[in-house]
């Protein structure tokens, strides 16, 4: 830890002197170039990132596929090794946070409310598939995917990461909280130079665009659920003021250090677990809920290696191309600041502890709430109640179609009112995890125990909001700057793997000395 004297001295250095141009100002330029880009010229921009994307989704697929399940595999042999009876920080040392304040930041701090979003209707995109069909039956596979696409492979990259920067600020007690410092066990003094500096402007731009993006996802439901409260028509205004509400919210707390991101985290598994609760129990579902999650789960679990491997090389769907690789590809890019949070608030837990206990949390978690709110809508469509694919076919709005599916619930304005607060909680706390690590990013040397400063803070808490803001005025430019996170996901990918290779080597070598 550092020492309180030194801290204090350097909170008086001048700042300009600390900050790292090249994690501040350029990834900053950057992406405000590409999103006057895809401004000026939004036909051409799409036209030229949808056929790179298409091109890697297509070309290099397989290897998008290879990267999960491997990462999925390592983190287990990881975990079950000597490697992860390592504890994060001193021998013996306690965990800095109770068990479930830890979990409840490991979960929150990754998923933003897009969880509530794809909980409620991405069955309806599965059920529409055609390869739905050539496994079988609707009821089976739409809820069996979601679980599959938000499970194991995706959490493993989170789980894995996070105890290799665990190990690298509480462990190696690095002063550098980067992505290439991360790497220096293999790449040496290059991550000094070019090839390390690189992978820190290629680490902080995909995060901005990733950050911009999740907003675009899953904000029209909440401005969709609030107006529908109030009684007006939902536009980009209530939108904008609900994103304002969002900034607010996580710049308050996380100006109020880590104990306020605690206690934000806390709140939003309360409200989450209210409103799962609320839709299990007088939904009128209950029993379907229950047995069609069960029936999915075991789904998953005995076609788990070949839903994992399964590239249609012929392309009579290209389903893999269209869902798993892109989740892939998503989850990847969300990893230059979920890990690292997560490996911040890990000292005193040991590297399997981390592994498992995102595991537990994180895809117990993400199960519940894709059985729970998921199967409700399944269930309405195949007992009839409401035909939610009908209705999304005619009025094209998938975020009306929710809606939809929530007004058939009794007292269904409690629904909303509860759906409201936990993604603007979702919203926060995740925010809260990427304002912290995007400013220690910004730093030269950011060593363990010491918090960035509030102007750093404040400045990216209203960088992250701003962009969303400009993009609700082009939803073309939304796509496109999504696309860009998505392409960015190619190398995110090797500098993983590389990230990894790093960690199990300078673990060994810290083994042999003990």
């Amino acid at each position: 830890m550092i020492d309180k004297t030194d801290l204090k001295n350097r909170k008086g250095e001048n700042l300009l002197r600390r900050i790292d141009p090249a994690t501040t100002i350029v990834p900053l330029i950057v992406i405000l170039v590409l999103c006057t880009f895809f401004l000026v010229n939004p036909e051409g921009s799409t036209n030229l990132l949808s056929s790179v994307r298409t091109f890697l989704g297509d070309k290099f697929g397989v290897y998008y596929l290879m990267l999960g399940l491997g990462i999925l595999l390592v983190s287990l042999w990881i975990a079950f090794s000597d490697i992860g009876k390592i504890t994060l920080g001193k021998p013996g040392e306690k965990p800095q946070y109770g068990f479930w304040s830890w979990g409840a930041m490991v979960f929150t701090c990754g998923l933003a409310a897009d969880i509530l979003f794809y909980s409620l209707c991405e069955w309806i995109s599965y059920a529409q598939e055609a390869h739905t069909a050539e496994l079988g039956s609707v009821q089976d596979w739409a809820s069996a995917y979601p679980l599959f696409h938000w499970g194991p492979i995706p959490w493993s990259f989170y789980a894995t990461l996070a105890a290799c920067f665990g190990f690298m600020v509480h462990v190696r007690d690095v002063r550098k909280q980067k992505y290439s410092e991360a790497c220096r066990p293999i790449l040496g003094d290059w991550t000094d130079r070019f090839p390390g500096r690189l992978i820190d402007v290629l680490a902080v731009a995909a995060l901005i665009a990733g950050t911009a993006t999740t907003f675009s996802v899953a904000t029209p439901l909440l401005s969709a659920a609030l107006s529908s409260l109030v009684g007006v028509e939902s536009s980009k205004l209530i939108t904008i003021s609900l994103l304002v509400v969002i900034c607010i919210v996580y710049t308050v707390s996380v100006m109020g250090g880590m104990k306020k991101v605690s206690w934000l985290a806390n709140a939003c598994m309360w409200l989450f677990g209210i409103l799962l609760l609320f839709v299990l129990a007088l939904g009128g579902e209950t029993r379907y809920i229950i047995e069609t999650g069960f029936t999915a789960v075991g789904n998953v679990v005995q076609n788990f290696i070949g839903l994992s491997t399964w590239t249609d090389a012929g392309r009579t769907t290209s389903f893999p191309q269209n869902w798993t690789i892109f989740y892939w590809a998503y989850w990847l890019v969300w990893c230059v600041a979920s890990p690292f949070f997560m490996g911040g608030i890990s000292r005193g837990r040991t590297v399997k502890q981390v592994i498992l206990g995102a595991y537990a949390f994180g895809v117990s978690s993400t199960f519940i709430s894709f059985i729970v709110l998921g199967n409700y809508g399944l269930g309405l469509q195949m007992t009839g109640r409401f035909d939610g694919i009908v209705f999304y076919e005619s009025c094209g709005d998938l975020y009306q179609t929710v809606i939809e599916i929530i007004k058939t619930l009794p007292a269904h304005w409690i629904a909303l009112v509860l759906l409201v607060a936990a993604m603007i909680a979702f919203y926060a706390t995740s925010f809260d995890s990427i304002t912290l690590v995007a400013s220690a990013y910004s730093y030269r040397e950011f060593q363990d125990g010491e918090e960035a400063g509030g102007r750093m803070k404040l400045f990216w808490a209203i960088l992250l909001i701003l962009l969303p803001i400009a993009l609700i005025f082009s939803e073309g430019s939304m796509s496109n700057l999504q696309t860009v996170s998505i392409i960015a996901a190619f190398p995110i990918g090797m500098v993983i793997v590389l990230i990894i290779a790093s960690f199990i080597k300078e673990a060994k070598a810290y083994l042999e000395k003990s």
